[in-house]
C-alpha cells in the first residue's frame, strides 16, 4: 500500500527482499495451461539442481520444464507465456553482458530500458545489476534482466512474461533467482557452529543497525525487543511516535502488526486441536458445513490446515476488501470466498489468501463460541486463549482503544519521496477479516508470543499453553517459498543458513513488522516499525540477528544500504513520469461518477488544480502519466494509498476506468 506497489512492482521486491498484500471482476484473468509439450525439453516432476552453459549451478522448480541449447538455457512453467532464460557470456560489463543475453535469447526484442540497479556483491557473485524494462500497463507484462558476474565471467538471467504468470509463480521464480549461484561456489551456513548469548555488547549491535537502518530508509519511529533463552534481555524504542510530535517510541507503544495475526489465529487452532474440538487433517465444511469457495471441488478438498497454508491455488484477491469495506463483517468476509476461484493446482503453489486467513480465525472462534457473531467470538477467544495467558495486556483488535493510547501513527513518502504522517482510513478494511491482520501489539507484548514459540508452547510458570506436538505442526511444510524455505501454517520457515529461522512479516498502510524466532539458538525478536519504508528492514534485520548470533560474514548494513539506493533511484525515476497535479485536460476527459460492482464507488474531485479520486472508505490525490501505448493512467499518490493505477478505458460505450492486480482486472463504468 506505498509507492512500492509501483516503483518495485513485478517480482523485484520478491526475488531480492524475499520475505514473505489482490481481483475476479466478473472473470479473473488466468494465464492458459500449456497443452503443447516441447519435445526437446526436460519436464521436471520434483526441484532438481542444474548447470548452466557455463557452469553456474541453479534449481529448476517441480512442474517446470528445461531446455538447453548450446548458449542458453530456457527455463518455463505450466504456463506457456512465462520464460526464464539463463545466459552465459563473456563481456566488459554488465550492459554488454545483458545487450549479448538478449542477443541470444530474443534478438528482435526492442524493449526500451527503464532502470538499471546494483545489488551488493553476494552468494559467490563478485557484482550483481538489475535491469528493469519500461512496460505499458494493457500489456500486463513483466521483464526484468539480472546480470551477475563471477571473475571475468557473466551470467544473465531474463524473466520475460505476463504478470499473471509471474505473480502466481513469484515463488518457484524467487527459487530460480536465489539457488543460482557461481561454479563451485558453497554457501555460508551456520549449523555446528555455537550460537552467542544476546549480551549487552550484541544488544548494542542490534540497537545500533536499527538506528542507522532508520536514517537511511526514513523510519520515524521502531520498537524492538529480545529474548534469549527464557530471559527478556531487551525491550524499547527508537524514534517517535508522530513525524512532528515529540513523543518516543517505546516498548509499550503499540502498533499494527497485521499479518503477525496469522501465527497468532494458528495457535488459536493448535489449542483447540488439542482439546479434541479439531483435527488438523479434518475437512472444513465437517467443522463448518457453510464454508465455500467459487470452486466446489476446491471447496471439498480444504482441511483445517489448508485454511491458512497459501496452498489451496486461491490467488491474493486483496482489492475487493481494500476498497468496499464499509459495510463488511466478518460473515460477509467469509462469503466473498464463495466468489473466488483458484487460478492454480492445489498444493501446487504460494498464494496468499487473506480471507483464507480469516476464515481459520472465526471458524476456530465459532467452535469456541458457538453462539455469538463470529467477530465478537474471535476476540473473546484469542483474548482468554491467547493474550491473557501469554501476558500480553495491551493487545487488541480494538482500534478506538488502541489509537486511544500510546500508539504509532502510520507514514509513508509522498510523490516527492519525502517521509510523511498518512491516513490512517484504509487500515480499517482489514476489520472484518481481523484474524488475518487486525492485531495492535506492543513489542513488549510480542515478545511474550515469540518466547512461546521458543519453548514449544511453555509459559514461563511452566504451564504448557499448547503441546509442542500442535505448536510444531505449524511449522511442517505446507508448500515451498523459495530455496531451503517453506509456509507452513501462518508461519514462515527458513533453513537457508543451515540454523532453522521461523518468522512471519506484516504489512498494512504505514505499519511493518516481523518476528524472528532461532529455535536452535534460544533466541527471538520482535520488531515493529510505523512506515512503509520498514518493509525494507525487515529481511536485514534477520540477516543482522544471525551476523551477531553466529558469527556470519557482515551482509545486513550493505543490504540496508542497496534497498534505499534501489528504492531511491527508482521512486526517482518513476517520478519523471509523473503530472502532479494530474494532467487538466487529461482530467477533463473523466467522468464525475464511476461504478464497480465488486469495488464500489468512485468519484472524481478537483479542489484548486489537485484531482482526487474518492473511494467513499479512503481517497487519494492521483497523478496522470502518459503510457508508452498512448494510454493514459491516474495514479493514487497519497503515502500509504498510493501506487494503485487506473488505467482509462471504456466498456460498453461509456467511460470506465481499469485496475489491475496480478491476476484480475476490475472495471469502474461511468454512473450518471
Amino acid at each position: 500500500m506505498c509507492l512500492r506497489r509501483l516503483v518495485l512492482s513485478g517480482l523485484l521486491a520478491f526475488i531480492f527482499v524475499f520475505v514473505a498484500n489482490q481481483p475476479i471482476h466478473a472473470a479473473a484473468v488466468a494465464a492458459p495451461q500449456n497443452t503443447t509439450s516441447d519435445p526437446a525439453a526436460e519436464h521436471l516432476s520434483a526441484d532438481a539442481q542444474r548447470i548452466s552453459t557455463g557452469g553456474a549451478t541453479f534449481t529448476v522448480p517441480a512442474g517446470w520444464s528445461i531446455k538447453t541449447d548450446k548458449d542458453k538455457v530456457v527455463l518455463a512453467p505450466p504456463e506457456p507465456d512465462m520464460h526464464v532464460a539463463i545466459i552465459d557470456t563473456k563481456a566488459a560489463d554488465a550492459r554488454a553482458a545483458v545487450a549479448a543475453a538478449w542477443t541470444i535469447y530474443k534478438p528482435d526484442a526492442k524493449r526500451p530500458l527503464k532502470l538499471v540497479t546494483p545489488r551488493p556483491a553476494r552468494e559467490g557473485w563478485d557484482e550483481r545489476q538489475v535491469f528493469d524494462y519500461e512496460t505499458s500497463p494493457n500489456e500486463r507484462a513483466t521483464v526484468q534482466a539480472v546480470a551477475y558476474r563471477a571473475g571475468s565471467n557473466w551470467t544473465v538471467l531474463i524473466l520475460d512474461g505476463s504478470d499473471m504468470t509471474a505473480e502466481k509463480r513469484s515463488a518457484p521464480i524467487g527459487l530460480i533467482f536465489g539457488s543460482l549461484r557461481p561454479k563451485g561456489y558453497k554457501r555460508e551456513s551456520f549449523a555446528g557452529r555455537k550460537p552467542h548469548a544476546l549480551d549487552a555488547a550484541r544488544i548494542e549491535q542490534l540497537k545500533s543497525f536499527v538506528a542507522q537502518s532508520m536514517k537511511e530508509l526514513g523510519i520515524p519511529g521502531v520498537s524492538v525487543a529480545l529474548v534469549d533463552n527464557g530471559k527478556i534481555v531487551y525491550q524499547g524504542g527508537l524514534g517517535v511516535r508522530e513525524l512532528g510530535k515529540p513523543e518516543p517510541v517505546d516498548e509499550n507503544t503499540l502498533f499494527m502488526a497485521a499479518s503477525n495475526t496469522k501465527g497468532m489465529t494458528t495457535l488459536l487452532l493448535a489449542e483447540l486441536v488439542d482439546e479434541k474440538k479439531l483435527k488438523w487433517d479434518q475437512p472444513v465444511i465437517d467443522v463448518y458445513p457453510g464454508f465455500k469457495l467459487g470452486d466446489a471441488d476446491t471447496t471439498k478438498k480444504v482441511l483445517v490446515k489448508n485454511l491458512i497454508c497459501a496452498c489451496t491455488g486461491l490467488p491474493r484477491q486483496d482489492l475487493e476488501w481494500l476498497f468496499e469495506f464499509k459495510n463488511a463483517t466478518p460473515e460477509s468476509s467469509l462469503a466473498l470466498l464463495g466468489t473466488m476461484q483458484p487460478t492454480s493446482k492445489f498444493d501446487e503453489v504460494f498464494q496468499y489468501s487473506n480471507l483464507m486467513a480469516a476464515a481459520a480465525g472465526y471458524i476456530g472462534a465459532h467452535i469456541v463460541h458457538p453462539d455469538l457473531e463470529f467477530g465478537a467470538a474471535y476476540d473473546d477467544a484469542m483474548q482468554k486463549k491467547i493474550f491473557d495467558p501469554l501476558g500480553m495486556k495491551s493487545t487488541t483488535f480494538d482500534y478506538a482503544r488502541a489509537l486511544a493510547g500510546n500508539h504509532a501513527s502510520p507514514h509513508g513518502d509522498d510523490v516527492d519521496g519525502q517521509p510523511s504522517v498518512a491516513s490512517m482510513a484504509m487500515n480499517y478494511s482489514i476489520y472484518s477479516a481481523r484474524p488475518a491482520g487486525g492485531v495492535w501489539t506492543s513489542a513488549s507484548d510480542l515478545i511474550h508470543y515469540v518466547e512461546l514459540e521458543l519453548t514449544q508452547g511453555k509459559l514461563p510458570d511452566g504451564k504448557q499453553l499448547v503441546s509442542a506436538e500442535n505448536l510444531l505442526a505449524r511449522r511442517a511444510p505446507q508448500v515451498p517459498l523459495g530455496e531451503d524455505e517453506w509456509y507452513g501454517m501462518g508461519l514462515s520457515v527458513s533453513r537457508k543458513y543451515g540454523v532453522t529461522v521461523v518468522d512471519h512479516g506484516g504489512s498494512m498502510g504505514g505499519f511493518k513488522s516481523d518476528w524472528y524466532a532461532l529455535p536452535e539458538a534460544g533466541i527471538g525478536a520482535a520488531l515493529l516499525t510505523n512506515a512503509d519504508n520498514g518493509g525494507m528492514l525487515l529481511g536485514p534485520f534477520q540477516r543482522r540477528l544471525l551476523e551477531v548470533v553466529y558469527d556470519g560474514k557482515d551482509e545486513a548494513v550493505g543490504d540496508v544500504a542497496a534497498q534505499a539506493a534501489r528504492y531511491k533511484a527508482a521512486l526517482a525515476k518513476d517520478r519523471e513520469r509523473l503530472v502532479v497535479p494530474a494532467d487538466s485536460t487529461e482530467v477533463s476527459k473523466l467522468a464525475k461518477h464511476y461504478s464497480s460492482k465488486e469495488l464500489g464507488d468512485l468519484t472524481v474531485l478537483t479542489v484548486s488544480g489537485m484531482t482526487t479520486f474518492d473511494l467513499g472508505e479512503w481517497k487519494s490525490n492521483v497523478a496522470s502519466r502518459k503510457n508508452d501505448d498512448g494510454t493514459i493512467s491516474f495514479i493514487t499518490i497519497d503515502p500509504t494509498n498510493d501506487g494503485f493505477e487506473f488505467v482509462v478505458s471504456e466498456r460498453g460505450g461509456k467511460r470506465a476506468l481499469v485496475i489491475r492486480d496480478g491476476q484480475h482486472e476490475y472495471f469502474f463504468t461511468e454512473t450518471a
